[in-house]
């Protein structure tokens, strides 16, 4: 058995299966996360197996690398499972429709919503960035069309209102296509301000991570200031 062992995944490969794991939030930053060209770069490596079995615990991430990430799985000749062992949220939530099969744990989420961006620039810039956020956001809304059979409008507003879904109503709403027994991984989201109606039973206290992820933003301030000053 081969193992690959990358930040925020990792993948174990047999004769004729593999599973990978996604533990981590989509796209690389200073604070972590998936880089979606390593993962579909060691996903290449994975070629003669017959399924592929992902699961997920992420609050989600760069919408690009999640596209990405999404597309190399639909394209693998392997048939694929995705287990929503905790929480597939955001742009994880898309990664989890590449599946043939979808499966969610009994105390697992799902959470779908509008793409928001953060941009600067002249007022052109701005209203082209709402443009391309638009084009984003109606393929967002095809990918989830697309594995739940649902109206598009009913898709668009549930996006709008920032909709969580335990188990039962990603079932119910097809999302998923079976409910699992209870994982061990528990749904968690780390930086609850990113969302706007966080369910407080998600809501998790990393103090390290936050300490250290406050140390790096003043270590970045503390250089670009001392930078703009010479």
């Amino acid at each position: 058995m081969d193992t690959i062992n990358r930040k925020g995944y990792q993948i174990k490969a047999r004769t004729n299966a593999a599973e990978i794991l996604i533990y981590e939030d989509i796209g690389e930053n200073f604070a972590g996360g998936i880089s979606a060209k390593q993962f579909v770069e060691d996903l290449g490596t994975v070629k003669n197996v017959e399924n592929i079995n992902i699961r997920i615990n992420s609050n989600g991430g760069n919408v690009f690398d999640g596209n990405t990430i999404y597309n190399a799985l639909k394209r693998h000749k392997a048939n694929v499972t995705v287990d929503i062992d905790g929480l597939a949220a955001s742009i994880a939530s898309i990664i989890a429709m590449a599946g043939d099969e979808v499966r969610i744990a009994e105390n697992g989420f799902m959470m779908i919503h509008d793409p928001w961006m953060m941009t600067g620039g002249t007022a052109d810039d701005l209203r082209n960035a709402a443009d391309t956020m638009d084009k984003v956001r109606d393929q967002l809304v095809g990918t989830y069309v697309n594995r739940t059979g649902m109206d598009a409008k009913q898709v668009s507003d549930m996006m709008n209102e920032e909709t969580w879904m335990n188990a039962g109503e990603a079932l119910k709403h097809g999302f998923v296509d079976s409910i699992t027994e209870d994982s061990a991984m528990a749904a968690q989201v780390r930086d609850p301000s990113r969302y706007k109606h966080t369910p407080e039973a998600l809501v998790a206290i990393d103090r390290p991570r936050s300490d250290k992820l406050k140390r790096d933003v003043q270590t970045y301030l503390a250089a670009s200031l001392k930078q703009r000053n010479l």
